[in-house]
């Protein structure tokens, strides 16, 4: 471990009269590396507090650009920052913090193709994704590695925390030995989250980091952490490593990485990211369509919250949540379009009215928001 310079022992000597974490602490600190899995609203608070903690080497990983929605909680980004690469943003904002720490970005989509060979130098992994499959990739990568794996999950004012250590206790499939069936878990942009939110949850992502590393404390290994914001309430729940678990039970059954968009039935039915299904039509195809079928519903599955956001004129409201109890307001001889925020829970509504007899039914291909970007610009986006 490289001694601590004139200059680093300055700033980081709130730590070094600690004696938990002192001059041998903070050289673990400076000669650990962690890579961050997402520069979003738990990478950034992440990135934030790892660098100004002094981690030696952050590595990032994210493909997408900054967005004028991702402002509201991943304060790692700033407005003039839309646009560019959040791997960019990311590591501009964190030498601004810290020049002395080593950022190494990769602007790419993390996938069971490149996954072993980008966290291998890497000390530990934290894990800041919001969908299924890459959170199960990311477990199973990191069990083959023995690598201990930082989970943290947000949605709505609902957070959870726990250290996945490879042998030493439980990991993700423990937890979750199935994924849910595909759209059953809203994304934060379907059902939206607290802005302070990630920030809670990806604090206590760094702190287990810093306590993984300095060896310090009691890691929360084997018990998984729940917060909720609404009643400023924390509980934990213990777990414990299932002896069936197919990648780090007694008896594994899976020894190498899989599809995970196939576990968890993302390209069954068209659902996966991109994908087409055999009732879409695109906005441009929905507003000629509308033209030539004047009589058609525009079936709007939304909340009534969203539709008070912004809705598409002469659309109807009957809420996913309600549909199953409403379907007899609608007429199966009607030409039906359903359409949602981004196009997830309007397919689901397809599967309900199917059951209820309805045959003539589309779905407008990426929600109301694509419509705003390609149909009619004047709508608000959210």
């Amino acid at each position: 471990m490289a001694d601590l310079t004139r200059d680093e022992i300055l700033r980081y000597s709130r730590h070094l009269i600690m004696p938990e974490v002192g001059i041998e602490g903070q050289r673990k600190l400076k000669a650990a590396s962690i890579l961050l899995i997402g520069a979003g609203g738990l990478g950034s608070p992440l990135g934030l507090y790892l660098a100004a903690a002094g981690v030696g080497r952050l590595g990032i990983v994210d493909f997408d650009k900054v967005d004028f929605t991702n402002l509201q909680r991943q304060i790692i980004h700033r407005t003039e920052d839309v646009g560019r690469l959040k791997v960019d943003s990311a590591k501009e904002r964190l030498h601004a913090i810290n020049p002395e720490v080593d950022v190494t970005t990769y602007n790419t989509r993390l996938s069971r193709e490149n996954i072993m060979d980008l966290i291998k130098p890497y000390d530990l992994v934290i894990d800041g994704t919001d969908n299924f499959p890459t959170r199960y990739l990311v477990n199973d990568a990191c069990v083959f590695q023995k690598k201990p794996n930082i989970y943290g999950s947000i949605f709505r004012f609902d957070g959870q925390a726990t250290v996945f250590a490879p042998f030493q206790g439980p990991c993700y499939r423990c937890l979750y030995p199935e994924p849910p069936p595909p759209g059953m878990v809203p994304s934060c942009a379907e059902g939206g989250v607290l802005g302070v939110l990630p920030g809670i949850i990806g604090v206590i992502q760094a702190t287990e980091a810093v306590k993984l590393i300095i060896g310090q404390g009691q890691p929360l290994i084997g018990r998984l952490l729940l917060y909720n914001a609404l009643e400023m309430k924390f509980r934990e729940v213990k777990l414990r490593r299932s002896p069936s678990c197919p990648v780090c039970g007694d008896h594994p059954t899976v020894k190498a990485l899989i599809d995970y968009d196939e576990f968890c039935g993302l390209t069954r039915g068209g659902e996966a990211e991109g994908a087409h299904s055999e009732y879409d039509l695109g906005p441009s195809e929905v507003q000629r369509y509308l033209k030539a079928h004047p009589a058609a519903v525009l079936l709007d599955v939304r909340e009534p919250h969203e539709a008070e956001i912004v809705t598409i004129e002469g659309s109807r409201l009957i809420p996913l949540s309600e549909l199953h109890l409403r379907a007899n307001e609608l007429d199966t001889a009607d030409d039906l379009i359903t359409f949602c925020h981004h196009g997830h829970r309007s397919l689901q509504a397809i599967k309900t009215l199917e059951r209820f007899g309805f045959r003539k039914l589309k779905h407008l291909r990426g929600g109301i928001d694509a419509w705003a970007c390609e149909v009619d610009q004047d709508l608000a986006r959210y």
